[in-house]
């Protein structure tokens, strides 16, 4: 396990271009499965995550061609059902949360899909319901092996059927959309996920012949095809790392422009670190994060402490959270964040508070921040990343802080951020990578 070591207290200056998105690229390269003509796919990231579910794809007989750094071709024409039984599989896609969305896409080709209990970050519960209950309406069996870990879904032909989802998941969303799409007659998804990933992953399959309406609604209606056809589809840019780089930006007192955002796809993003007291000027599709010697919280309108909440999209995903709640340390004023999704998402501000932050964590999904307005410096100390996403918060607090820090498991960052370390010492940082 390697570790970052990094110097503190720098301004930085420059450009940085965000890499594909992460959460629609698990979704996208999963599609692949469902049709045997290729696939071109543009802008993934070169992450942990991502890297781990294509070789997963190629093991289980998808022809892969890497055309660049970020371009893909797949073909998955001869695709091994047998290799799902192998213990080779068991540990390969328990070691991913994204395997869990190649069931839909099996489902729909071949009849039966197979996925071991799914890793990934140890944010809280992420349970698999929504997923399973979904292919049931569609005419699934459903097995579940406690003592392997692991999930068997068979149907010799799906049919198309009415659902209203218990919590709008967006893989959950995505997976059942994969198995309606070939399946027979008209599947109505109500509750939904809207997120912009999931509206990606429609207009994807329908460039393949699916027949879905309502993108970008919570209610969705899919007619059933007999087959889906090639396509080639463009990522969108990850709108976790332009928020993670506006985060930066405000810590470390640094004029950063972020090219290429997809702005019309950011949703509430900008407004949020705005309401943090943050300069966001947006330039067409690029974001200048001007440098800042102060930035403070807005207070509601009748003088209320400012609170920052998650919600499903439109709102503010949980995955900016732990950035959001960094960025608070060094504002002026005082914001409440509430995580309300997963519940052990907030842990990691003991190590902020070591850092000498003024935190209070008033239960596992609040926390209320005082900014220190710059007059009290982060100090440097050594820490160990416990997910992507407070992974990262942690490295920009690190990068503000007086002193060398030292952030270990940067595995956990690497899962989600492309070369971050090379990105950011371009423009100016000192992180040095040790094995």
């Amino acid at each position: 396990m390697g570790s970052f070591r990094i110097e503190g207290g720098r301004r930085l200056k420059g450009t940085l271009t965000p890499q594909g998105a992460k959460n629609e690229a698990l979704q996208i390269l999963c599609a692949v499965l469902l049709t045997s003509e290729p696939v071109v796919i543009r802008n993934v990231p070169d992450i942990v995550d991502v890297n781990k579910l294509i070789d997963l794809l190629r093991h289980m007989g998808v022809a892969v061609e890497r055309l660049n750094d970020n371009d893909y071709r797949f073909e998955a024409k001869d695709i091994d059902i047998e290799f799902f039984l192998r213990p080779e599989f068991k540990q390969m896609g328990g070691g991913l949360r994204g395997s869990v969305m190649i069931v839909g896409p099996l489902l729909a080709r071949f009849g039966r899909g197979y996925i071991p209990t799914p890793g990934g970050d140890k944010i809280g519960r992420r349970r698999l319901d929504t997923h399973f209950i979904g292919f049931q309406h569609l005419g699934a069996e459903f097995n579940y092996d406690s003592k392997e870990g692991f999930y068997r879904v068979e149907a010799p032909k799906l049919k198309g059927a009415y659902m209203l989802l218990d919590e709008p998941s967006v893989t959950g969303t995505a997976n059942i959309v994969m198995a309606a799409v070939m399946a027979e007659g008209r599947t109505t998804i109500y509750n939904a996920a809207c997120e912009p990933y999931l509206q990606q992953l429609c207009h994807m399959l329908n460039r393949m012949g699916a027949k879905i309406t309502g993108i970008g609604s919570n209610l969705l209606l899919i007619d059933g095809v007999q087959e889906l056809g090639g396509t080639e589809h463009r990522m969108l840019p990850d709108m976790i790392e332009i928020g993670s780089f506006i985060g930066l930006a405000a810590m470390t007192r640094s004029e950063i422009l972020i090219k290429d955002t997809g702005y019309d796809h950011l949703g509430c993003i900008p407004d949020v670190f705005r309401r943090l007291g943050i300069t966001v000027i947006r330039q067409g599709d690029d974001i200048l994060v001007p440098a800042h010697d102060h930035y403070k919280i807005k207070t509601f309108i009748d003088g209320s402490i400012m609170t920052i909440s998650d919600h499903p999209w439109p709102g503010l995903t949980p995955d900016l959270l732990s950035i959001v709640l960094v960025v608070a340390t060094q504002a002026k004023g005082s914001v409440l964040v509430h995580q309300k999704m997963f519940e052990s998402r907030l842990f990691f501000t003991d190590k902020l508070i070591d850092m000498g932050a003024q935190i209070i964590l008033c239960d596992p999904h609040r926390v209320v921040v005082n900014g220190h307005d710059f007059q009290q410096p982060l100090r440097a100390i050594r820490m160990t990343s416990p997910d992507i996403r407070a992974g990262v918060a942690l490295l920009i607090a690190a990068l503000s802080a007086e002193g060398t820090s030292t952030i270990e498991n940067i595995e956990q960052i690497q899962r989600g951020y492309q070369h971050i370390d090379t990105r950011l010492n371009a423009l100016g940082a000192r992180i040095e990578k040790i094995a």
